[in-house]
């Protein structure tokens, strides 16, 4: 019963959280576009109410993932690592066979060095993110035996929703612009299922590892890679068919990460029989 009463604690803040930072953006108007005060609220709240479920309410500190288990895991952190690359690789490939994506301003050199320049502050942000989505939501939720598929949907369910308030007010017309071309709620629609997708390579690692820390460098990854990639301009994609091959929601992107969860959750099954 402890158990259900804080989750469902967290889930109420972290849904309200968001809307409550766009409440105290709309009195402080002047503020840096991407980093208001409200972001802040609606970044750091739901990771400040897991410390004090965990401190206060009973919860404890044995299940965040706080340690690295290297021993055994080494190889997860590069797959970790690896998955966002791979997955942009070959996403990229297949926009230029198809000439659906053009390359006319792509600069390796400058991509990594964008990707350099902001991956230690990405490291640092998801951080907040994993702490709270694997560390705290998913960990709790394994304690009532849920179907796989049942978990993926929850976790991701929550997570979408958590970003609802970011995609229909903090995110900027032009970076909404630069993933899809649609309006706000239809974004909001894709990026939920987005979330679900992702929850499930997530979730698996985080099955597998029962740490946060390979899931941190995984985030930290995806957000210093493909968002430099689109909002850059790096590349840019044919009309209408950003909707096949966004690197961030198009369809055959997230066709890609579904393929690659499923493949993880097999391998789980198969191969590390005591996570069954």
């Amino acid at each position: 019963m402890q158990t259900k009463r804080n989750i469902i604690i967290f889930v109420v803040i972290a849904l309200l959280c968001g809307w409550l930072g766009v409440i105290i953006d709309h009195f402080i108007p002047e503020q840096p576009n991407g980093n208001t005060l409200g972001m802040g609220i609606w970044l750091i709240l739901p990771l400040l109410t897991t410390i004090f479920l965990r401190a206060f309410a009973g919860d404890g500190w044995r299940d965040m993932g706080l340690a690295l288990n290297l021993k055994g895991n080494a190889k997860w952190y590069l797959v970790a690592f690896l998955i966002y690359p791979i997955t942009t690789f070959l996403l990229l490939s297949f926009g230029y066979l198809t000439g659906w994506m053009d390359f006319s301003n792509f600069n390796f050199q400058a991509i990594s060095s964008a990707f350099v320049s902001v991956f230690f502050i990405q490291f640092i942000k998801n951080i907040f993110e994993e702490s709270v989505w694997r560390g705290y939501l998913t960990s709790k939720l394994l304690q009532f035996k849920l179907n796989d598929f049942w978990l993926y949907v929850t976790v991701g369910v929550v997570w979408g929703a958590w970003h609802i308030p970011y995609f229909l007010v903090f995110l900027s017309d032009s970076d909404i612009a630069s993933v899809l071309p649609v309006n706000r709620l239809v974004f909001t629609i894709i990026g939920i299922v987005t979330m679900i997708v992702w929850t499930i390579m997530y979730t698996e690692i985080y099955l597998i590892t029962r740490s946060i820390w390979p899931l941190v460098l995984m985030h930290a990854t995806e957000d210093a890679l493909i968002n430099p990639l689109m909002l850059d301009g790096y590349i840019s994609i044919a009309q209408n068919k950003e909707f096949f091959v966004s690197p961030t929601a198009g369809i055959v992107t997230t066709l890609l990460y579904l393929a690659i969860g499923l493949a993880l959750r097999k391998i789980r099954k198969r191969y590390i029989p005591s996570l069954r």
